[in-house]
């Protein structure tokens, strides 16, 4: 990561936050199952992201962190684009790397997320980095064995089309002769 945080809890027993105060902070994570967060909630966390962004500019976490709001809001092209923000400020960054494979994998570009997967198992610094990656990438290799990505057209569709017009035209003139 860009700069070092280390996170501590108040001491009421509250979120995390960041305990060193050069570093910029990083919003307290406002809930633990992201299926029952409101919509507002998230829009105010992508709000406050946005502007903690536009005051650290050099804040590799914290363009992650807001490319992981945006896609928990469904917004797959500004994640990607605050993504490839953070991998661009810090290029040795695990967690871009691996979060950006995340959203192309749940988008099922599963060749562009298996070489997003490889680049961040080469970045892992430890046991619980290399397991993450490591089980990402046998995810994406078995759907992309048992086929579930995405079609490529690849075939003209003109002799279907022409076929389904010669069958209206016939289905219409036999009601029309009756």
């Amino acid at each position: 990561m860009s700069e070092t945080l280390v996170l501590t809890t108040t001491s009421e027993g509250g979120p995390l936050v960041p305990a060193a105060a050069a570093a910029p902070r990083l919003p307290a994570v406002p809930w633990r199952d992201p299926q029952t967060v409101s919509e507002t909630q998230l829009a105010a966390y992508i709000g406050m992201l946005e502007r903690a962004c536009s005051e650290h500019p050099e804040s590799s976490d914290l363009r992650t962190c807001l490319g992981m709001a945006y896609a928990m809001n469904f917004e797959a092209y500004k994640s990607m684009d605050a993504l490839e923000a953070a991998m661009e400020l810090d290029p040795q960054s695990f967690w871009a790397r691996m979060k950006n494979a995340e959203l192309h994998y749940r988008l099922r570009a599963l060749p562009r997320a298996e070489e997003e997967t490889l680049k961040a198992l080469d970045l892992a610094r430890h046991g619980t980095e290399f397991g993450l990656a490591r089980l990402q990438l046998r995810e994406i290799r078995r759907l992309m064995r048992e086929g579930t990505q995405r079609p490529a057209w690849t075939k003209s569709l003109t002799a279907p089309a022409i076929a389904l017009l010669v069958l209206m035209a016939a289905v219409t003139l036999a009601m029309v002769w009756r």
